[in-house]
């Protein structure tokens, strides 16, 4: 047998599904496409997560493409976070392209040009479906690892939130919190003390300077009402096609702490809303995340826990997220160990220290005995990588350089015009377009201050008519006095013993 013929027969064997499975291109050996190794990913193993790796051009963009439109037809909703806003385009039908035929030949897969149902969500003023969360919904232990808060710091966001509790005050925007912590040091500091204990004033100016930091990256905008329901990125259409959900990110580039603060109230939300699923036939909700160094580099040791966590967690609610980053290493080892599909693009070795990267990135990945990983890693063409997944048994399937499928669906980002139609005709824009500003901590906290102010000013008041009535009666009494030792009959009668104690 030939070394062509192991390898396929490898192929084959390692990449079999008895259930449905994701068609991403087929498999090279010595950079010769072979039609019938086909890379075929088990949907049911979508939940176990993945990694989408490359240097810029490579294709990754396109790759991801590639597979939220087959998820999508699978009946199967995807959430992209989209940071560079290359997207877009998978809401409008693709046109086969001379390169594009030639491709789909070499891999003996048919090419069909479509469309895609599209949301396009924002965290920002951009036109679009409003993402909200409410302060109260993030709870006391997410809120203080958002903001990077010590123990100390941590315990009085506890016990503000434990006040509001007990006192009906919901915690919708920053303003309610911030008002919060101006009561906690200022105008109840006696109430809160009796009942909760001593808040240190410098404690409370610390918190106070990192919400400050969160509202200027744009959290003043993401805290408030109407709440986005989770419930709104499992849609499918009329046709059973899974809505594909775009998060614009491009205006948040250099917010990275609103980005992380998104996606960590996300993935609590679902983990918390969704029924466990156990191994089903195929996930419920596929996530993409893109540039995802940006949330790791600037994630505390406690916001990485964290993620950690509920990554590990979140696969049970039939839940994948999927990184996609210029290098591997941008992954935490911890998050890196639970991913089950590794697509990597080209890498490039301009210095040694990008070398040192590329021979750690071979090491990720399964050895074979027909490739040299680290050396075909820096020679991979726009739209091939290598791959490896989890087979519907859970067990690594081989490495295999990819030459993957194109897009169906525009590989081109969309113009305003066609941003503007898309939102007009959305369901959700319409749905959460109103922000609403109902009375919470804010309102009744200033409320509460104003009736305490008000009482003061009542006693004050009443103190001083007490004392102006008893300085009145003080004076009638005087007034009486003066007037009587001034009479004429009190003058003569005085003058009268006056003279007769003379005469003795």
């Amino acid at each position: 047998m030939s070394q062509q013929e192991l390898f396929t027969t490898l192929i084959k064997e390692g990449y079999s599904s008895k259930g449905k499975s994701l068609l991403l291109g087929v498999a090279m050996l010595d950079g010769q496409a072979i039609s019938d190794a086909q890379i075929a990913i088990p949907l049911k193993t979508l939940n176990r997560h993945g990694l989408i790796a490359g240097a810029t051009g490579t294709g990754k963009t396109k790759t991801i493409q590639v597979l939220s439109e087959q998820l999508s037809s699978f009946g199967i909703p995807v959430l992209m976070m989209d940071i560079k806003g290359d997207f877009s385009g998978i809401a409008m039908e693709g046109s086969e392209k001379s390169f594009i035929t030639e491709r789909h030949t070499k891999i003996n897969i048919p090419f069909k040009p479509q469309a895609y149902p599209v949301e396009l969500l924002t965290l920002s003023a951009q036109d679009g479906v409003r993402l909200r969360a409410t302060v109260s919904e993030f709870g006391p232990v997410l809120f203080s690892r958002i903001l990077d808060l010590n123990d100390t710091q941590s315990g009085v966001i506890s016990v503000i939130f434990k006040f509001c509790d007990d006192q009906k005050m919901p915690l919708l925007d920053l303003k309610d919190i911030k008002k919060m912590i101006h009561y906690c040091t200022e105008e109840g500091k006696t109430e809160i003390e009796a009942a909760y204990g001593k808040i240190s004033s410098a404690t409370t100016g610390t918190i106070l300077r990192k919400i400050i930091e969160l509202e200027q990256q744009g959290g003043d905008l993401f805290f408030g009402e109407t709440s986005f329901d989770v419930q709104d990125l499992m849609r499918i259409n009329e046709e059973g096609k899974g809505y594909v959900n775009i998060l614009r990110l491009t205006d948040i580039q250099d917010k990275p702490k609103l980005f992380s603060t998104f996606m960590l109230s996300l993935l609590a939300e679902i983990y918390y809303t969704l029924p466990e699923k156990g191994d089903a036939e195929q996930p419920e909700l596929i996530i993409f995340i893109d540039e995802a160094h940006l949330i790791f580099k600037e994630a505390s040791k406690a916001l990485l826990e964290q993620i950690e966590t509920i990554v590990k967690l979140i696969r049970s609610k039939g839940v994948g997220i999927y990184f996609i980053t210029q290098n591997p290493m941008d992954v935490p080892s911890g998050i890196l160990a639970q991913l089950g599909l590794k697509i990597q693009h080209a890498l490039r070795a301009f210095t040694a220290k990008d070398r040192q990267a590329i021979k750690q990135t071979a090491d990720n990945y399964p050895s074979s005995d027909f490739y040299k990983t680290d050396e075909l890693l820096t020679s991979l063409g726009i739209g091939e990588a290598f791959v490896t997944a989890l087979s519907e048994k859970g067990t690594p399937t081989p490495l295999a350089a990819t030459l993957l499928r194109a897009p169906e669906s525009r590989m081109d980002i969309l113009s305003e015009e066609e941003i503007t139609r898309i939102n007009t005709q959305s369901k959700l824009v319409k749905k959460y377009a109103e922000s609403i500003d109902r009375e919470s901590a804010f309102e009744l906290l200033a409320n509460r201050i104003s009736a305490n102010a008000a009482s003061t000013e009542a006693t004050v008041n009443s103190s001083k008519k007490e004392q102006s009535s008893a300085e009145t009666k003080g004076n009638d009494i005087n007034k009486t006095v003066i007037k009587a030792v001034t009479s004429a009959s009190f003058i003569r009668g005085a003058f009268g013993i006056l003279m007769k104690l003379l005469k003795k």
